[in-house]
């Protein structure tokens, strides 16, 4: 097992679950240190959507994938986030690529995190132009457990979508 983060933390953190995986420090916006064809399948879960230009990122990913290998993306629904965008009062078009910020608490430190949302019909262009084929789309519900444990929010997260997953193949 492998995996990379851009935060030096987070290898460290991980180690600690999986001590035995081989894991480093890297920019998904950069060459990554893997040979081509290294993998049967990677998976990029809720990342993408912090990168403006996903073509370069994803032709890497292809790069290190064996041919007919899948990549098993995860993102915030963008219809969601334009929602709740325009509840917020902000001026929005789902169909325009658009960038946003929050600000995050971090062990009590205020953190500037950077969003691009983008319409659907963006995201699978990107995919295509870095030369996947688009096998699976999934807009998932939460698993019923969920329901006990975050009874305030189980109801909007079973009838409005908040994720979409994507299965692609090299």
């Amino acid at each position: 097992m492998s995996g990379f983060d851009l935060s030096r933390g987070m290898p460290d953190l991980a180690r600690r679950r999986v001590p035995d995986a081989d894991l480093r420090v890297a920019d998904l916006a950069a060459p990554l240190p893997y040979a081509d064809a290294a993998f049967d399948d990677v998976v990029v879960s809720l990342v993408l959507h912090h990168l403006e230009d996903w073509v370069p990122s994803l032709a890497e990913l292809r790069r290190v994938l064996r041919p007919g290998g899948r990549l098993l993306i995860s993102v915030d629904h963008p219809f969601a986030m334009h929602m709740i965008h325009r509840a917020e009062g902000r001026r929005t078009n789902y169909f325009e690529t658009y960038n946003y910020t929050e600000t995050w608490d971090y062990s009590g430190e205020p953190v500037e995190m950077s969003f691009w949302n983008r319409p659907l019909h963006a995201m699978t262009n990107a995919f295509t132009a870095a030369g996947f084929t688009v096998a699976e789309i999934a807009e998932p519900f939460p698993v019923p457990e969920a329901q006990a444990k975050f009874p305030e929010h189980y109801a909007a997260l079973t009838t409005s979508p908040s994720f979409l997953f994507f299965v692609l193949t090299a």
